[in-house]
Formats: C-alpha cells, structure tokens, sequence
C-alpha cells in the first residue's frame, strides 16, 4: 500500500484540519520507502517502540500521541499521527473508549461526549463498569452523590472540560490525569481511569481502517502507573 493511501485514509476519517493550532497531527517523519507493507500500531513512540519497529522489520509506524519533539534517529522510518483530529472526529477516540464500555452516546460537545443512562445507577455500579477496562481507577464524589444518569467524557487529558460537563447537565465526568485541587473543587462526581486506558482502544480505530490492506502490528505498550 502506498505511503499517500494510508494519509489519506486516515485524513478522511479524522479531518486534519479539526485538529488544534497547537497541535503536530499528521506526518511525523518520513523516508524515502513508499511502499508500506507493515505498520506497528502505538499509542506514544518511544525508544522502546521505535526499536520494536524495527526489530519487525515494519515499514511505519502510525501513533495517536504527537511528537513536538523528534530524535534523529527516527527520522530512518516513516512515523504518521492523528492526535485531536482523532479525538474530535465522529467514531474518535472518546467514542471508541463509550464504545468499549457498551454505552451509547446521546449528544457531545466539543472534546466531551455524554451518555445518558436508561436509569439512574450508583456511583459504585458505574465504577465497576469502569474497572473492567482500567485497573488504576480513582474517583472523586466530594458532594456525596448517590446516583448519576447523564455522564461525560473525554479520553486522555479532559479535566479542563470538568465545568462544561457540569454545564451541559452531567451528573459525571470520565476522563485521565487529574490533580488534587481540581478533584476537591469539582461539583460533580469525577472518575480518573488514566491517560493510558482511556486513549489506548482507539488504536483499533486505525486498524480497522487499515486491515487488509497492510500487515497490522501492536507495539508493546503499558501504563506508567503501577498499582502496589
């Protein structure tokens, strides 16, 4: 497959242009292969990821995460992203994550997805259903919140958006990352399931695009965060 196929048909699932300003979504690196017969799948490029590229002989690498910085050395393989092109586009990776848990999206705003459950459930049941996909779990219910039935969410980094969902109605938030004083300061119930879980379903979002056109390759990728 060529090096152009593959751009374009991930360009015309995720829009480069709903990327951010600040953002480097797009073509990471390149070399002068074009003929691209095995990609390794990432959610970040690290050394480690760059060596599993080459140890399999893959011909790029296609990442969710940017990098605003590149070492030399990768420059010898082609590397390509979709970063918040990815995450704003429909069937993203905030969707693909409310997929994963077999929830149904009723409406989003921006960066923020929402599902409004059938019926209320307590908190405690919502986070076992969470649990099934993130073992780092944490969440925040300073206002002794009982039930909740409209949730938001946003894979990765989303505690910016904490307000909007309490703006728009959510009895939740589901997002990665937080701190301290925004977990304290919350007026709605808030669940950190890590920047990791919550971004790593949507690499099957790109090997759903690309399957059978080219050899599929998982790197070998893991949390940072360790649980005693």
């Amino acid at each position: 497959m060529q090096k152009a196929e593959i751009y374009a048909l991930i360009n015309n699932f995720a829009p480069p242009e709903l990327a951010e300003s600040w953002d480097c979504s797009g073509v990471l690196t390149e070399n002068g292969n074009n003929d691209i017969k095995k990609v390794l799948l990432a959610l970040t490029v690290t050394d480690d990821v760059f060596n599993q590229a080459l140890e399999n002989n893959c011909d790029m690498i296609i990442s969710h995460h940017p990098l605003f910085y590149v070492p030399l050395k990768y420059k010898h393989l082609n590397m390509f992203c979709a970063h918040t092109n990815l995450d704003l586009t429909e069937g993203g990776t905030t969707d693909e994550l409310i997929r994963n848990l077999a929830l149904n999206k009723s409406e989003e705003n921006g960066f923020v997805r929402y599902v409004t459950l059938p019926e209320p459930v307590t908190v405690e049941a919502f986070s076992q259903k969470l649990l099934k996909i993130s073992p780092n779990l944490r969440y925040v219910n300073t206002k002794h919140t009982k039930t909740i039935q409209k949730i938001g969410f946003c894979a990765g980094s989303g505690s910016e958006f904490i307000e909007t969902a309490f703006d728009d109605g959510a009895d939740a938030f589901v997002t990665g990352d937080l701190k301290f004083h925004t977990a304290l300061d919350s007026p709605i119930v808030l669940f950190d399931i890590g920047h990791f879980e919550s971004e790593i379903l949507v690499l099957k979002v790109f090997e759903k695009l690309l399957k059978h056109r080219v050899e599929i390759l998982y790197a070998k990728e893991e949390s940072p965060f360790k649980n005693l």
